[in-house]
């Protein structure tokens, strides 16, 4: 019989647990104890759980928690952790040292379904949603967790189109009986599935990250199919009714690409659509992926297009590119692994 894993269940889930078990219902509560403050590997560790309820309790569970299966390391610092996600395939978290941060980008899914033009994971086509003891392993299980100061879901896949999993990975992340992060160290990234934004604000203080890439919806189509069902300016709208001039942060991905989406009237073009929305864009240099002919726009043009958003009042920043020496770009570590496989 499979047994069932304790990680990446919430406290309601670990009190249905101990309802099960027979055992008191503050049980619940130190099993969260020891799987997310302690980290252990085995029920056996389970020290304060009655010697004879452990045993019993290791024939339907396990902690469920694994190790990457591989690393590399790059040059400036960042590592790229891949680990097997049971029966889909692999993901990728990226843990990136910067001064006194260190900020992990966790992948919500295997593979993704929105097809990007510009993504690698995209072109694995999907093969499955994380749960989320498996959203929440690539956090406990890099080297860095002690040290990690932020989190970025803007690995592989959709955070949006996997909802479910990710909300209770962000209840265990920053409730006290998990990690008790503040949601403020925190944010979760989006192409844009409005029906699922909009929940993820009703039921989360994390900052939420849009990936527009476009300041038209003619040019967006061509680089994200999810512009024909989600169209940019619909949610920008349902945006402008949302309250963000408190703590949490709204902000606009923009990955640049040569003669493409990177002009002066396309800087304009955004800033109109953006304007009197408190938010910031941040521009991102593009990765070049097998088989695909965009390429990223020159550090100069970068320069300019960020100089006209703060010229219109719009917050711009040029992210730092990082890892170019490790298969930099989303997914190319994972569909790197997935080729030797399949070759073997």
């Amino acid at each position: 019989m499979e047994r069932e894993r304790l990680f990446g269940k919430t406290l309601a889930e670990l009190t249905l647990v101990a309802e099960k078990m027979q055992l008191k219902p503050f049980a619940a509560k130190q099993m969260a104890d020891w799987l997310y403050k302690k980290s252990v590997t085995d029920i056996g560790q389970m020290t304060n759980i009655p010697a004879v309820k452990r045993q019993e309790m290791q024939q339907f569970y396990e902690i469920g928690t694994a190790q990457p299966v591989e690393s590399v390391a790059s040059s400036d610092g960042t590592k790229k952790y891949l680990f097997r996600a049971d029966g889909k395939g692999y993901v990728e978290a990226v843990a990136i040292p910067d001064k006194e941060r260190v900020t992990l980008c966790v992948s919500s899914q295997v593979g993704c379904k929105m097809n990007c033009l510009f993504c690698m994971t995209g072109k694995q086509g999907f093969s499955g949603n994380l749960t989320s003891g498996e959203i929440l392993n690539q956090i406990q299980s890099v080297p860095e967790f002690p040290q990690l100061t932020n989190l970025v879901f803007m690995g592989m896949g959709e955070p949006m189109d996997n909802l479910d999993e990710l909300l209770k990975a962000l209840e265990i992340i920053t409730s006290s009986y998990g990690y008790a992060w503040s949601p403020r160290r925190i944010t979760v990234s989006t192409i844009g599935i409005t029906s699922g934004v909009l929940r993820f604000l009703r039921e989360s203080d994390c900052h939420l990250a849009v990936s527009l890439h476009a300041p038209t919806s003619e040019i967006r189509r061509t680089l994200m199919p999810v512009e024909r069902p989600y169209p940019f300016k619909k949610l920008l709208d349902e945006l402008r009714n949302y309250d963000f001039s408190g703590q949490r942060r709204l902000s606009f991905e923009y990955i640049l690409f040569d003669g493409v989406n990177d002009t002066d009237k396309d800087a304009e073009e955004l800033a109109r659509w953006l304007q009197g929305l408190m938010c910031r864009v941040n521009l991102i240099r593009f990765h070049a992926i097998p088989g695909v002919s965009l390429q990223g726009t020159q550090m100069s043009r970068m320069t300019r297009f960020r100089d006209i958003l703060n010229e219109k009042g719009i917050i711009c920043t040029i992210r730092a590119s990082r890892g170019e020496d490790i298969l930099a770009a989303c997914g190319m570590l994972s569909t790197s692994k997935i080729e030797q496989t399949l070759k073997k």
